[in-house]
């Protein structure tokens, strides 16, 4: 960057002195248009239970999804991500629940589609391992993840999810060719309209924790380092984001997001399709955990967060703060 003049005649302070000027030269904004509010579901009837590691976060039940969906809708979200709390006694070592069609994710869509038609958006997770009874996302034989024999499962779980009308089918499995293949099958299948969004950039990371926790998703044993990306790796995550524009992914994501920030960047600067980071539940129960300390202010700090997310360049963001930041965009019509 070339800055021309010097103080003096060059004061930058000058753009900062009012309100209205701070606004008019404010080079990010966090929109409620940004956002897709993650939500998990549960077995049973008139169920919101709540998640100890994730302050304000529940698991609801199909029929007290009306409660949340309305939220959404109403602070102008565009789209809900679905992930489902499997009963156990419904897990096997293949993941056979993923292709059942009255699964909780097929419920759940089919229950949106009926009260809300195209008014909001479904993005639909494709991995096995909400379903699995290992934890891991692919069929395991003499302790290794399978790649080709699991991406047999994804194809169908991607068609099911897309049959019963889910918008964006976002396989986060991290299996080699899943993209490409799951394109090729959705084309098939009469489904070209539908998106695929890329878990591109999917890292093993620390952060996943209170996500394991509402998902009863941990792996037993074993580790997911095989198939997600090594955290110190920055240029094995661009090539997997290449490899997604190639096979013809539609978005492609960042997740984590927060400690990710580079990678965002890069991704921004080298592709040119819609970026998506997760702000995940880690990060949420960092800025969350805070929130009865009185030295921060809790929204600010969710604030600051997801903007310098927006900031290294996310056209979307997946956040568990998408419904109490978009009230507060909405209550005052600004950010500052």
């Amino acid at each position: 960057m070339i800055i021309t003049g010097s103080y003096p005649n060059l004061r930058l302070r000058r753009s900062r002195k009012f309100s209205w000027s701070r606004r008019l030269v404010q080079d990010n904004d966090l929109s409620y248009n940004d956002f897709i509010l993650p939500i998990f579901l549960t077995e049973g009837k008139a169920k919101k239970i709540p998640i100890s590691s994730m302050p304000n976060v529940f698991r609801y039940s199909i029929d007290k999804l009306k409660s949340v969906v309305d939220k959404a809708l109403k602070l102008g979200i565009p789209m809900v991500a679905l992930f489902p709390y499997t009963n156990p006694k419904k897990k096997d070592e293949y993941g056979n629940e993923a292709l059942n069609e009255n699964n909780l994710v097929c419920q759940a869509i089919k229950f949106i589609k009926k009260n809300y038609k195209n008014e909001i958006g479904i993005m639909c997770d494709v991995a096995l391992d909400p379903y699995t009874s290992h934890g891991h996302d692919g069929i395991i034989r003499k302790n290794e993840i399978l790649n080709d024999e699991t991406l047999e499962i994804l194809i169908k779980q991607s068609i099911l999810q897309a049959k019963m009308g889910c918008d964006v089918i976002a396989p986060s499995d991290m299996m080699d060719g899943r993209v490409k293949i799951i394109r090729e099958y959705l084309d098939k299948n009469g489904f070209e309209q539908v998106p695929i969004m890329s878990y591109s950039a999917k890292f093993a990371s620390n952060f996943y924790g209170p996500f394991r926790e509402a998902s009863n998703s941990s792996p037993k044993s074993g580790s997911r380092s095989t198939y997600q990306l090594s955290f110190s790796n920055a240029r094995e995550a661009m090539r997997e984001g290449q490899l997604d524009v190639e096979e013809g992914a539609d978005m492609l994501m960042v997740k984590p997001a927060l400690s990710y920030l580079d990678i965002i960047y890069q991704f921004k600067l080298n592709y040119k399709l819609p970026i998506v980071a997760f702000n995940v539940s880690g990060e949420y129960f960092l800025v969350k955990s805070q929130e009865k300390n009185t030295q921060f202010n809790n929204i600010e700090l969710a604030i600051e967060v997801l903007t310098s997310i927006k900031r290294a360049g996310a056209d979307i963001i997946i956040s568990y703060h998408a419904l109490e930041i978009a009230k507060y965009i909405k209550e005052n019509n600004e950010i500052r």
